[in-house]
């Protein structure tokens, strides 16, 4: 008798089908069916609407605030236990709560870990993200974790875009390393922003270290929130002689007036992927999706077969 894998099937959270459904119909597959009851006082309930016995089940939602998003997951995610599911991967295109990667100040949570111990408690079985905030949360699971990279997709991008004098910039010390592994793809120069914050999403002062006068420059970072310190970045470096300024940024979180930072500032182009939805249009705004890339990988996962090609940085 010979042996067949078992079908894998994919669900999505309330807020996520919009992903869930470009990545089903990149797998080869349609969206199973999830129902949600609601009690009066906002309580709700995910049920599966058919059975997913024996199956690998790819439960895919960005954690995104607020936090009923994380807290359907988490349902989802003991459902697919409780209804026997042979592996459960939680597929977290943006994982929220990832800037709370340690203690910065006494008495506050590392809201990461916590995280991370829930979607374990919960049953999880295999977690596949793209681009955390700090690649030490990895280290919070003890389940495996596949860490993708959007340069997979950027890069492409980048390329296609011809850019002559071109240099790679990063908005922060802490985003070099992204920077130098963009730079190294890329054979360009370097440039890192020194900023001062006086109080969380508040830049005080930026400094700039390397020049880009006479160059295209490409600011990458893994999230822009409320675009404070991208729109600063950018202006500076006009100041300094730049002849254009993008930006490429995974996680379009975009909160308070930062589609108006972003309208009113220097930057030509702002590049993101679509693991979070656009609160709403913009000129400056391109999305790129990242659904073939959760396809494939989430292919090779269920087939058992390597995934390092996608680990681009």
């Amino acid at each position: 008798m010979s042996y067949h894998e078992p079908e894998a099937k994919i669900f999505s959270c309330s807020e996520s089908t919009y992903l869930a459904e470009k990545i089903a119909e990149s797998y080869g597959t349609k969206l199973g069916k999830v129902t949600m009851s609601r009690y009066s006082d906002g309580e709700f309930q995910p049920s599966f609407e058919e059975s997913i016995r024996g199956l690998r089940v790819f439960l895919v939602c960005s954690t995104f605030p607020n936090s009923d998003n994380l807290m359907e997951l988490l349902l989802m995610i003991d459902a697919a236990k409780r209804a026997s599911a042979r592996h459960i991967t939680a597929v977290i295109p943006y994982f929220g709560w990832a800037r709370q990667d340690r203690k910065d100040k006494p008495r506050v949570p590392i809201g990461a870990k916590l995280v991370a111990k829930l979607l374990e408690s919960a049953g999880a079985t295999r977690i596949m993200t793209m681009d955390l905030h700090a690649d030490q949360i990895q280290g919070f699971f003890e389940k495996p974790v596949d860490h993708l990279f959007a340069s997979t997709i950027f890069l492409p991008h980048v390329r296609d875009l011809n850019l002559d004098n071109l240099t790679i910039a990063s908005p922060d010390m802490g985003g070099s390393k992204r920077a130098y592994a963009y730079s190294k793809f890329l054979q360009s120069d370097v440039v890192i922003c020194y900023k001062h914050r006086k109080a969380a999403n508040v830049v005080e002062a930026m400094e700039l270290i390397g020049e880009v006068k006479g160059r295209n420059v490409i600011l990458v970072d893994d999230m822009i929130d409320t675009g404070g310190t991208l729109t600063k970045a950018a202006d500076l470096m006009i100041e300094k002689g730049a002849l254009s300024v993008r930006a490429i940024c995974t996680h379009a979180i975009l909160s308070g007036d930062a589609y108006e930072k972003i309208e009113n500032s220097k930057l030509s182009e702002l590049i993101v992927t679509d693991s979070i939805p656009l609160k709403k249009e913009s000129k400056k705004i391109r999305v790129i999706t990242c659904a073939d890339l959760f396809a494939d990988v989430m292919h090779k996962v269920h087939q058992n077969n390597s995934i390092s090609g996608k680990f681009l940085m």
